[in-house]
């Protein structure tokens, strides 16, 4: 990623947020034993900003994800997407709030075999009533992913790299606030895995996404604006990508 390079998207003055996480707390019971996944974590994610999340296995990285996804409710604390706050939303209203707000993006690119790359694309915007919009949206998204010639074959006819960016223009196709990613190289060869996460940073740099990114991989995370570590629960620290040896300080972070 060019670091040098100057951005074209920059957030309005003024606009909240895209999400603000404040005291979550997750637990679990397994057995006869109550696990913490998360302890107190404090999040805010700018409008225009690539963060990763890192840590090691069991550190409750998928368990933030999903809270953050509104796909779990935390135990204690609350989230806000874009300003507003999702703690007293019945469960119809968090659904609604996701499908509009939230785009996701999966290890397993989780698309429906039967349907087209075109259909897959395409469903979220008909959940919600508007196919019209996501029509005129995919033709725009089809074209900076460069699926355009694949939209008419189904996910057993594409490499690995074209299904994660059919499901990238799947998460995208509402003009989601956030868009939500849990390890979308894990099951790509580095060169597409490289390529993908290129895609993400051209996004967020030119065209005002916002991504949260889990991820184990530095290689990844070197590609974000920032990067948070969690370890037991809890956040741990972070790291800007204008700090110098981002690399150096996410070892660091791994390893202590």
């Amino acid at each position: 990623m060019n670091r040098d390079a100057e951005p074209t998207f920059a957030p309005e003055r003024g606009e909240p947020p895209a999400l603000v996480a404040e005291g979550l707390n997750k637990r679990y019971r397994l057995g006869g034993e109550t696990i913490h996944a998360l302890r107190d974590v404090d999040l805010s994610v700018r409008r225009g900003e690539f963060v990763a999340v890192m840590g090691p296995s069991g550190s409750g990285k998928s368990t933030l994800l999903h809270l953050l996804g509104l796909l779990e409710s935390p135990d204690e604390g609350r989230i806000s997407i874009a300003g507003g706050d999702t703690l007293s939303l019945d469960d119809d209203a968090l659904t609604d709030l996701r499908r509009r707000n939230l785009g996701f993006l999966f290890q397993n690119f989780e698309l429906l075999p039967n349907l087209t790359a075109r259909e897959n694309v395409l469903l979220p915007a008909e959940m919600i009533g508007d196919g019209a919009a996501g029509r005129e949206r995919l033709a725009r998204l089809a074209e900076v992913l460069a699926i355009s010639d694949r939209l008419d074959h189904r996910p057993d006819q594409l490499s690995g790299g074209q299904r994660q960016r059919v499901a990238l223009a799947r998460a995208l196709i509402n003009d989601p606030v956030v868009v939500l990613a849990d390890e979308p190289t894990g099951n790509l060869d580095s060169h597409t895995g490289r390529e993908v996460l290129a895609l993400l940073s051209r996004g967020v740099r030119e065209l005002g996404w916002t991504v949260v990114m889990v991820t184990h991989d530095p290689g990844a995370a070197m590609e974000a604006e920032r990067v948070v570590f969690l370890r037991d629960g809890s956040l741990v620290g972070s790291v800007d990508a204008s700090s110098g040896d981002v690399r150096a300080a996410i070892e660091q972070a791994l390893s202590g």
